[in-house]
């Protein structure tokens, strides 16, 4: 299991048996309430993101 400091621009995960690669990473702390980390993924079997 990843923690959120682990994720990265260019790391390549598994979701439910399937490849994925990070394209984009953001954190966003936004003046009230819980930080959120954004991240875009590609699909390495069929290239969707």
């Amino acid at each position: 299991m990843l923690s959120s400091s682990d994720l990265r621009k260019g790391l390549r995960i598994e979701l439910d048996g399937v490849p994925y690669v990070i394209t984009e990473f953001n954190f966003v702390k936004p003046g009230k309430g819980a930080s959120i980390y954004n991240c875009k993924m590609k699909n390495l079997m069929n290239g969707s993101t």
